[in-house]
């Protein structure tokens, strides 16, 4: 991929731009099986990638510069700006909505916030766009409800100019630090999700909800997981740390028995909506803490999946499963390091596949889905 920011120096958030896409899958698989040495592995699966250009479905651009003439983008580490409104990662979709937006903040007065000064008022525009049908949520992160009355007047204008613009919000946080988003947050539009579609199974996205960056991949992921599941004796199921419900409302069934943990209210909003577009009666989702729940039950399901954030699911909920013992266990990781400690405190369970996502082309990350079987 060819890129003029890389070029110059002024980017280097794709440190491995240079490498050819199947030089850096190589690189990735040698670092997971390097990982997962002394584990037997019954099934390597291919990886599995996807564009490399144009995939990512959000933009969290820190907003810098003045008022007048606004800049898009990142820090460097002494505090320089850089517009990334041209980065290819982008698809040629968000190009106009960057366009629109400069001109709109001097219309609105948001007065880009001065990290070295702590002064301004907006500090990122976060930016997500849906594959289903091209509409896009757009959240204003301001440092205070200050100039909230200035952004719904001008509001109209921008929703004229845009219409793809759906969902819009301004999301309130105060704290000088790198921080990307508060707790409080205001809808400017009658419509507060975003519509979402994987594989034929709808999906929403609201604001402080996590969804995947890479949507090409990310349906690729759950439809693995699905297929996998569905291969497999399984009448009862837990999800957790599941997010908006992808992988659950994937793998379930009208017979299947199925609980949804994550911790963020918004996205159990998003999963408790998609089923009951599906008409899944067996489907439960709840906002808790997931290795509070799972240590809490006394029943045993037939298959537990875990899809952690980067610290892995810990020590506590790998004891407990170990005790517990369902029959098997998915585990979706984006740190193999940290899935590969868990495993190993995991010692009654063999590794029957491994596929390996590249959900982060350029650079060294990637996601891996694991199937673990009861020995």
């Amino acid at each position: 991929m060819q890129c003029a920011l890389y070029d110059a120096g002024r980017c280097r958030s794709c440190q491995w731009i240079e490498q050819p896409l199947a030089t850096q899958l190589t690189a990735k698989m040698d670092d997971l099986r390097h990982l997962l040495e002394g584990l037997p592995v019954a099934s390597w699966d291919s990886p599995v990638s996807g564009p490399e250009q144009g995939f990512r479905n959000k933009a969290k651009m820190v907003v810098s510069g003045s008022v007048e003439k606004p800049l898009l983008g990142m820090l460097h580490r002494d505090g320089t700006p850089e517009d990334l409104t041209a980065c290819p990662l982008y698809p040629a979709s968000f190009l106009s909505v960057f366009a629109a937006l400069k001109p709109f903040i001097a219309r609105a007065g948001l007065t880009p916030y001065n990290v070295a000064r702590k002064r301004g008022e907006l500090k990122y525009l976060l930016i997500t766009e849906s594959q289903l049908d091209g509409g896009m949520m757009l959240r204003f992160v301001l440092r205070s409800e200050a100039k909230l009355a200035q952004l719904r007047a001008a509001l109209p204008e921008l929703l004229a100019q845009l219409p793809q613009l759906r969902v819009v919000s301004a999301n309130i946080q105060p704290v000088h630090m790198a921080i990307m988003e508060g707790e409080t947050e205001f809808f400017l539009t009658e419509q507060q999700a975003l519509a979402e579609n994987f594989n034929g199974v709808p999906l929403w996205i609201r604001p402080q909800s996590f969804f995947q960056t890479n949507p090409t991949v990310a349906s690729s992921l759950y439809a693995t997981a699905r297929d996998w599941v569905r291969a497999l004796p399984v009448a009862h199921m837990w999800d957790l740390f599941c997010g908006v419900g992808g992988f659950g409302l994937h793998c379930a069934t009208p017979d299947m028995r199925l609980t949804g943990i994550e911790i963020a209210p918004e996205a159990i909003a998003c999963a408790t909506q998609s089923a009951q577009v599906l008409g899944l009666q067996n489907l439960h989702f709840q906002a808790l803490d997931s290795t509070q729940f799972a240590t809490g039950q006394g029943d045993v399901p037939d298959l537990v999946l875990v899809n952690p954030p980067r610290r892995g699911i810990g020590v506590a909920l790998c004891d407990y499963l170990s005790r517990m013992a369902p029959p098997y266990i998915i585990y979706s990781s984006c740190n193999a390091s940290t899935m590969a400690k868990d495993i190993r405190l995991l010692p009654g369970y063999r590794i029957e596949r491994v596929q390996l996502f590249d959900m982060f082309p350029h650079t060294a990350h990637y996601e891996v889905l694991t199937l673990l079987v009861k020995q």
